[in-house]
């Protein structure tokens, strides 16, 4: 017996990406952006279609240039938002082609790059947004920084603990702070997390850590604004195929990226975006506080 023909497979929703041949400058360098990736990664270009659940919302996306934040801009357009977009200087390449995408779905779309590891560039982030489009409707903390080190800590120093710590957690604290004020009832905050938040890697100590504290701020932000109408979550994705993979980790490792899931493959970012897409609607309006998983098999408890 056959089933109807939108049922598909997981493990054969995506192939193992082809990525044997694929290594990338460290991020923020001109060369450490999508295009130069030798399998480029699905955001969903050709296959999200939008349905008005984000309709004139203004969304702010950090990381949104490349990899899930180029997924989730492209999700949120489709669904009617507009975006201001954070990316780290370096990667106007990606930039301008999230914006394209942003526009070809008929929402304005503002690009703000900076490093957030300041304080300075989140309040240049927020005070864009707001001379822009006056509010701000849904928050997506989705920029990261990562750098694997095979000896963990050993090799993790303190210049690359600082810049981890401030892309991560830093960043998040100050526009959490610098937004709320000018969040209507009925907004959003979305933190990305990751798997290893509660399954962490020794190579990436210092990540894991900040990804862990993402969903402790998460549940804590949560509680503080519940009554000013405003909710938090967390998207804690696994094993995603984006340009941080290959520009962050040994070849050995990329070469094999995701194959250990219970689904036995690298995710896509396009499968990301609908998580986002539900915590920032009216669809979630129950939810706040909590952490969706979207890694293959892996369980994320913390």
């Amino acid at each position: 017996m056959t089933g109807p023909e939108s049922l598909q497979d997981p493990t054969q929703q995506h192939d193992q990406p082809d990525a044997d041949s694929t290594q990338l400058p460290a991020p923020g360098s001109t060369g450490s952006v999508t295009p130069a990736m030798g399998d480029e990664p699905d955001h969903g270009e050709d296959t999200y279609v939008g349905s008005g659940k984000l309709k004139d919302r203004v969304a702010v996306v950090t990381g949104g240039d490349s990899g899930i934040g180029r997924a989730v801009a492209v999700a949120f357009a489709r669904e009617g938002a507009d975006l201001v977009i954070a990316y780290l200087e370096g990667e106007d390449e990606d930039a301008k082609e999230t914006a394209r995408l942003v526009e070809d779905a008929g929402r304005r779309v503002v690009l703000q790059p900076g490093d957030l590891t300041s304080e300075d560039a989140c309040r240049a982030l927020v005070d864009r947004a707001l001379e822009e489009f006056g509010r701000i409707d849904t928050l997506v903390n989705n920029a990261a920084y990562q750098m694997a080190q095979p000896g963990g800590i050993a090799d993790i120093s303190t210049e690359q603990l600082d810049r981890v710590f401030k892309t991560n957690l830093y960043a998040m604290f100050w526009l959490c702070k610098m937004a709320l004020p000018h969040m209507p009832k009925g907004s959003s905050i979305i933190n990305t997390s990751s798997v290893q938040a509660s399954s962490p890697s020794p190579e990436l100590l210092d990540y894991a850590t900040t990804k862990a504290g993402i969903v402790n701020f998460t549940r804590g932000l949560a509680l503080s604004v519940a009554e000013k109408g405003i909710r938090v979550n967390s998207v804690a994705p696994g094993p995603i195929w984006t340009p941080l993979i290959p520009a962050t980790m040994p070849e050995d490792k990329v070469s094999t990226f995701g194959e250990d899931t219970p689904l036995g493959r690298a995710g896509q970012p396009a499968e990301l975006a609908p998580a986002y897409v539900f915590l920032a609607s009216p669809e979630s309006s129950y939810i706040t506080g909590e952490v969706i998983a979207v890694t293959g098999g892996q369980p994320v408890s913390i």
